[in-house]
């Protein structure tokens, strides 16, 4: 008896390339990529991830709640590491006719590949990455090339936040560009147990979570807070190390008794948990477009106290008080810690921003209407689903 002759997959495929993979374990663009990877197999497709893996050896194929992931060992860190991984990702892509939904433009010079094939790829642009100062003049120059090679290749751009897509417009036709923000899941509920194990008592502290660099405005925020006893802590989420960093050295000499640094907390329900449990949050990035990190707060109800900018207004609305250095945002938590209304209104107009704008099923419903234009292309169709 012959084998059976296999059927072909019929559904629609996108192969999402750029991010660490799935379950996503590393930042804002490996989330984004597994919720709407989620949604898409959902919603009738066939999802490929490309995944980097530590190691050593050949290319090996798997399948995580019903992604099918292609893991790509690569024993490099750090750039050298991305690169190699980008190269081999697209390499593997290439060699079929699907559309390809790319985080990043970091490597965008390898995306010619696809782009000489006439291969869709559609590039979630980030921030303007380029411009922070942490990169140093050789890694900027590098980046900004790739921007500028990304929005030449690239069938559609996305932006993640109004200002960006401005921002793109200048570079490229805007007819190309998409504004699509990141999501977060709402926090309802969440355990005690985070809160309590790390010494801290529900609704008694506000939370500080970012990368502890000068221009996420750390040093300002905890200055406000510090400047006058509070009555409440402030805990600190992130790697501080002000033996070797001068940055950080300057924020743990400003702290009062009353800040508490926690460390890294990287398991996602823990970190919603804080949130949820906590007064407010702290928000002081002053670049870069929508902040995952600004858009989880707002889905756990939290009132915010951000720093003044056109990124953070759009993303928070009335949910938050702005700030513009270390006096004013002593002033703005004057004003929220002395105020129970206050606070009340500002969380509940938090919620209110997340659902109307950052829940994943809006997100993730913008991305494939975006793909769905390119499926003619490679010979492809979605079939209508409700």
């Amino acid at each position: 008896m012959s084998d059976p002759v296999p059927v072909p997959d019929s559904r629609p495929t996108v192969r999402i390339l750029g991010t660490h993979g799935v379950p996503a374990a590393y930042g804002g663009f490996e989330t984004a990529a597994e919720n709407v990877a989620l949604f898409l197999v959902e919603r009738g497709w066939r999802v490929v991830v490309y995944c980097q893996v530590p190691g050593t050896g050949p290319i090996y194929r798997d399948t995580w709640r019903g992604i099918e992931r292609v893991n790509i060992p690569v024993e490099r860190d750090g750039w050298l590491g991305t690169a190699e991984f980008d190269r081999r990702s697209i390499r593997d892509a290439v060699a079929h006719r699907d559309v390809c939904l790319t985080f990043g433009y970091n490597t965008a010079v390898f995306n010619l590949a696809q782009w000489f094939r006439r291969i869709p790829n559609v590039i979630n642009m980030d921030g303007i990455e380029w411009s922070r100062s942490r990169w140093g003049p050789m890694k900027q120059a590098i980046l900004y090339a790739n921007e500028r090679i990304g929005c030449w290749i690239g069938d559609a751009l996305i932006a993640d936040h109004p200002e960006i897509e401005t921002y793109l417009a200048r570079k490229a036709r805007r007819e190309k560009i998409t504004t699509i923000t990141y999501g977060a899941h709402e926090v309802v509920n969440p355990s005690t147990r985070p809160v309590i194990d790390r010494g801290l008592e529900p609704g008694r502290y506000l939370t500080l979570i970012c990368r502890p660099i000068p221009e996420n405005s750390i040093l300002e925020l905890v200055q406000g807070f510090s400047s006058r006893p509070r009555g409440v802590k402030l805990a600190m989420l992130g790697t501080y190390t002000p033996e070797t960093d001068d940055y950080h050295r300057q924020v743990v000499e400003a702290a009062s008794d009353e800040v508490v640094f926690l460390g890294s907390v990287y398991e996602p329900d823990q970190v919603a948990a804080l949130r949820a449990h906590g007064i407010a949050y702290l928000h002081g990035h002053t670049v870069g477009g929508t902040n995952p990190s600004l858009v989880e707060a707002l889905a756990a109800g939290n009132p915010v106290v951000a720093h003044d900018n056109p990124y953070n207004r759009w993303v928070a609305g009335e949910s938050a008080l702005y700030f513009g250095d270390a006096a004013d945002a002593a002033d703005r938590l004057d004003a929220l810690l002395g105020d129970d209304e206050l606070r009340a209104r500002l969380g509940r107009a938090a919620r209110a921003r997340h659902a109307e704008e950052f829940t994943w099923e809006h997100v993730a419903g913008q991305y494939e209407r975006l793909l769905e234009g390119f499926l003619e292309r490679v010979g492809q169709r979605k079939e209508v689903r409700a």
